[in-house]
């Protein structure tokens, strides 16, 4: 690649060069984001099921590291499989260890209860989001530097940037409902789900990683889908944001569902019927001739057998992944390549995610949970917003002045708020709004 150099850059240049670091930038970069407080918060984020339910249930901590481990586990198959094309493209299973680390770092507490409650919050003052939030975080609020976040190279920036566009122009305004009488507790989520992508306040700095681009691909990278009855939806990410892309996927979609099993919150009729026959029915591949099997070993009680069902799924994912060329027309190879599913491992998989959609995230009780986080984060947001000045703690106080005189005051408040963990925002919520016991 002609302009490796520039994708190696960092917004701010660094003079101190430390004696006998012979680290790579994308060590730096995967150290600086092992090393952050946002990291580090991630243990105490829901990821499906509540935080403290069990020791077993994953976090968005063990969901992120699994996904790391998953997105090496594609980079080497592509290695072996596609050597000269991943040797062009400079893949590098540092770089894509790091993204899968960081992916999920701009969620909220409460996970999407906390993320509606947000986007509602924020709804005219640039909305909400939690992969835009990931972007803010690791170039603007991180503090390892004074005001360039993370300062972590462009390549790595851009394989962040999962939809290349901003909410205001992906914003179907047609979805929200009518919210001038609406009190915090008759907020319907469905409603209020924001698109994927940046901030508008963020541009300079999307503009910056995507300089070495020319003006015809920058262009056709924020392409986006027309709205119909959803949001819009950018089309193209790159190379490197596929592959950490397709690990969340497979983490996702894989061992969460290990977590439902092992709750006993699902049934293996239910699987059978709704996951197994239907891959059955999928084009003839490993996984449709041996779904059946592993289904009987995901819901058996010996443990080990269920791990080696789980370990089977993961791998049959993992070791079907391709490179296509999915858009000729772009110059950067970066863009021009990604990785993705034969047709029918997407079809597969898209069964197992829904499943635990359906299964899990809408069950009733894990939905309450999610309403009452979605209460307690606007509840937080009234109350902040309210006396910034008087309620802020010193330094985010010093930061809000600062966004209010380039009127965007509340996006501190949200970055405030996104930040926190279920706990220390039930904690603060108690303390705010409940008599001393």
């Amino acid at each position: 690649m002609d302009n490796d150099q520039d994708w190696l850059a960092r917004y701010q240049q660094q003079s101190s060069q430390r004696e006998g670091d012979h680290r790579t930038p994308f060590q730096r970069d995967k150290a600086r984001i092992l090393h952050s407080a946002a990291f580090r918060r991630l243990q105490a984020k829901t990821q499906v099921l509540g935080v403290g339910m069990s020791d077993f249930y994953r976090t968005r901590l063990t969901h992120s590291l699994e996904a790391s481990q998953i997105g090496q586990g594609i980079a080497a198959q592509l290695r072996s499989k596609f050597p000269e094309l991943t040797f062009d493209l400079g893949l590098n299973d540092t770089l894509i260890e790091a993204l899968c680390l960081s992916h999920d770092i701009g969620h909220p507490p409460f996970g999407h209860g906390g993320e509606v409650a947000l986007h509602y919050k924020m709804r005219h003052h640039g909305g909400f989001e939690g992969n835009g939030q990931t972007f803010r975080i690791v170039t603007k609020l991180e503090p390892y530097t004074a005001d360039s976040g993370m300062n972590l190279s462009r390549r790595t920036l851009l394989g962040l940037i999962k939809y290349p566009n901003y909410l205001d122009a992906l914003n179907n305004k047609s979805l929200t409902e009518d919210d001038k009488t609406l009190s915090h507790r008759q907020i319907q989520a469905a409603n209020w789900h924001p698109p994927k992508g940046l901030y508008q306040c963020d541009a300079p700095l999307f503009d910056w990683v995507t300089a070495p681009l020319s003006s015809a691909d920058k262009k056709r990278f924020m392409l986006f889908n027309p709205a119909g009855t959803a949001h819009c939806k950018t089309r193209y990410k790159s190379f490197d944001c596929s592959i950490m892309e397709l690990a969340d996927d497979i983490a996702y979609g894989i061992h969460d569902l290990e977590d439902a099993i092992v709750m006993g919150i699902v049934t293996p009729s239910e699987f059978m019927q709704e996951v197994a026959k239907p891959i059955t029915n999928i084009a003839d591949t490993w996984l449709s001739r041996n779904i059946l099997g592993l289904t009987q070993k995901l819901f058996s009680h010996k443990h080990h057998e269920r791990k080696d069902a789980i370990g089977a799924l993961v791998n049959s994912f993992i070791t079907c992944i391709e490179i296509e060329d999915v858009e000729p027309a772009f110059a950067e190879p970066l863009l021009k390549y990604n990785a993705v599913f034969p047709a029918q491992y997407h079809q597969a998989l898209s069964l197992f995610k829904k499943y635990v959609f359906n299964r899990v995230i809408l069950k009733p009780d894990i939905q309450l949970l999610e309403y009452k986080g979605q209460q307690i984060v606007m509840e937080l947001f009234e109350a902040f917003s309210s006396d910034p000045l008087r309620l802020l703690p010193d330094n985010t106080r010093e930061r809000y002045k600062i966004a209010c005189e380039q009127n965007n005051g509340f996006r501190v408040i949200a970055d405030y708020i996104s930040g926190m963990t279920d706990g220390f925002a039930s904690r603060l919520y108690n303390t705010l709004f409940l008599p001393a016991g």
